[in-house]
């Protein structure tokens, strides 16, 4: 019985007379815990792709970032930890997983290349023990590994990171304040100590001087 699959993936599957290829990967790489390599390649990243099934069964996909070392955490073999940070206020994938518990975590070194793919059931809390583990974490997730696999690095275009966003929270500096958060539309929505934040970073812009800060690229956007 194969973990993975079900009907319609064999329906291509011997349409394009690949099932005992499929099989075979399966064999070989798919893994129910997490090896000490999978963990290192894993507590090093300083990003990743989760995705998350909301309310109405749509899927989604959001990028999360961190800093490199210190974002996702091995917890044991079959467990693994990661914050959630301010963010817009939608608690998207929070809520999502919340709801619906099945999530998937896409890991990916672009300048060697290299992947991990990893499948679990996740859940969300504002009273997890790790949560001092990261400055200004909200929340965090832990997730429960039911799959995990190394995904052949042949289609990852090889980049190269240019700098760290500098909104990622470290102890020893002040995070500043998001920069959306100075856009005269979103000011009556505000809390209390984000308005405070606006002022200190130099008040108010309009959003159109924020868009054009997007589009160029600006990296205090």
């Amino acid at each position: 019985m194969s973990r993975l699959y079900g009907d319609k993936h064999r329906e291509f599957q011997d349409q394009f007379d690949s099932r005992q290829m499929a099989d075979r990967v399966e064999e070989l790489a798919v893994v129910t815990e997490i090896s000490e390599e999978a963990a290192a390649f894993i507590e090093q990243r300083d990003m990743f792709f989760l995705s998350t099934v909301d309310h109405q069964g749509r899927p989604t996909v959001s990028y999360k970032g961190g800093e490199a070392g210190h974002f996702v955490k091995v917890v044991d073999d079959n467990t693994l930890a990661f914050p959630s940070f301010d963010g817009n206020g939608m608690y998207y994938s929070m809520g999502n997983i919340d709801g619906q518990s099945e999530v998937g975590m896409l890991f990916i070194d672009f300048e060697k290349p290299h992947r991990i793919r990893v499948q679990g059931k996740a859940s969300v809390s504002a009273d997890d023990p790790l949560l001092s583990h990261w400055k200004e974490a909200e929340l965090v997730v832990r997730v429960s590994v039911s799959e995990l696999w190394q995904n052949c690095p042949r289609y990852i275009h090889r980049y190269q990171k240019v700098k760290e966003s500098r909104y990622v929270p470290k102890n020893e500096c002040e995070t500043p304040v998001a920069t959306w958060k100075r856009v005269d539309e979103v000011q009556d929505v505000l809390k209390k100590h984000e308005r405070e934040q606006v002022e200190k970073a130099g008040g108010q812009i309009a959003i159109e001087e924020w868009a054009e800060m997007v589009q160029s690229g600006d990296e205090n956007a």
